[in-house]
Parts: structure tokens; sequence; C-alpha cells
């Protein structure tokens, strides 16, 4: 592993920039909705926050005690969420990179966090087999998504925000009310664990991988 990340220009196929900064591999990447923001989730337990145009670190975000396995912005480019193997999930100001709040529960490794499209909620998913609702406002626990039986890999909302979709390694996908969370639908067929999901844009289509 170079623990690097590059952009790429599409249209000419070539590199723009190297990002250096972290000291052991990168896991998860994500840029902002108006793409003049990068993040990089890190092995060395760190996030860094980059400048598209430039290539330059902005900030670097120091507080989880794991493995960083996910992080994202939310829709207004104001909070990021970082999920980490360290077993919470940690909300940012996506400005300054200061540390707002650690968001604790989970009982195992946090593998995925996500924005609803409101940016007021955050979706996990752990190893310990459940998923949480939390409230970014709050920063409490609003919704328990209990039910599989084995790690949750991925998690994601519909683009209404009122639903929440799950991949597990019980070889199954769950659909779920993001309310209350109780479990709406069972989805199965596939025959070994299930990595990846999401909703098409309308919100009508799922799609699930293994």
């Amino acid at each position: 592993m170079d623990t690097t990340a590059k952009l790429w220009d599409l249209e000419k196929g070539e590199e723009v920039a190297t990002l250096n900064g972290h000291s052991a591999e990168i896991i998860a990447l994500s840029f902002n909705t108006t793409g003049d923001r990068i993040i990089t989730g890190s092995f060395d337990h760190t996030v860094g926050v980059w400048d598209v145009g430039t290539g330059r670190l902005l900030h670097t975000l120091i507080g989880h005690r794991g493995e960083i396995s996910s992080a994202q912005f939310n829709w207004d480019c104001s909070l990021i969420v970082t999920g980490s193997m360290d077993k919470t999930c940690m909300l940012w100001n996506a400005v300054t990179g200061t540390h707002i709040a650690t968001l604790a529960g989970h009982s195992r490794e946090v593998l995925d966090v996500c924005f609803d499209y409101t940016g007021q909620r955050i979706a996990t998913a752990s190893a310990d087999g459940s998923a949480r609702v939390y409230n970014a406002g709050t920063k409490q626990c609003i919704a328990k998504l209990e039910g599989h039986e084995d790690e949750i890999s991925k998690v994601c909302f519909n683009p209404k925000g009122n639903c929440i979709l799950t991949a597990s390694s019980d070889k199954t996908a769950r659909l779920w009310d993001a309310a209350t969370g109780h479990c709406l639908q069972i989805l199965e067929g596939h025959t070994d664990e299930i990595f990846s999901c999401a909703f098409n844009y309308k919100g009508d289509t799922i799609i699930t991988g293994n």
C-alpha cells in the first residue's frame, strides 16, 4: 500500500494530484456535494479533509482509536460523519475540522455510516448485527434496527429518507422504517453474505451485491 489517494482528470485520463498525509492504507473516500472537498479515511485512525483544486490537506480529523471504516459529508457540506473499528461514530464540523460529538452504542466495530438527504439523521451499521439511527442535532439515538443474524456491512437511506436499507453477512438485506426502526421487508435470495446495497434515484428499486 502506498497510503495515498489520487485525483484524476476523467476526460484526459491523467493524474491531477496525489494526496499524501496518511501513514496507513486508505479505506474510505468521499466527495462533498459541491465537489470541492474530499475526505479520506485511513487505517492510521485519522480522516483527511482535502481541497480538490489544490490537493492541499486542510484538516486532519483526530479522535478515533481504531481504523476508519467509512466517512461521508452531509448534503450541505457542513458536517462529516465517520465510522471506526473502535465501535464509535463521530460527528465533525466540515469547515473547521473540529470534533462535535461521539455517537456510541454499538458493541462491535462500526462498518458503515451515512446521512439522510436532509443531513439531520445519521445511520450506522455494525459488526454487532444492528444498525442505529441518530439525530445529528441532538446527538441521540432515535431508532435501533435489530433483526440481522450477522454483521451489517452497508447501510443507506432511500431518497425520501423514510426507509433504510441494510446488507448483512446473514445473506439477507432488510428494509426498515427509519422513524420507528421496524423491519418492513426481508430480502432473501443470495446464497452468501451481502456486502453492498443501494436504492436507485427514485427509490423504487433496490440492488444488493455479494
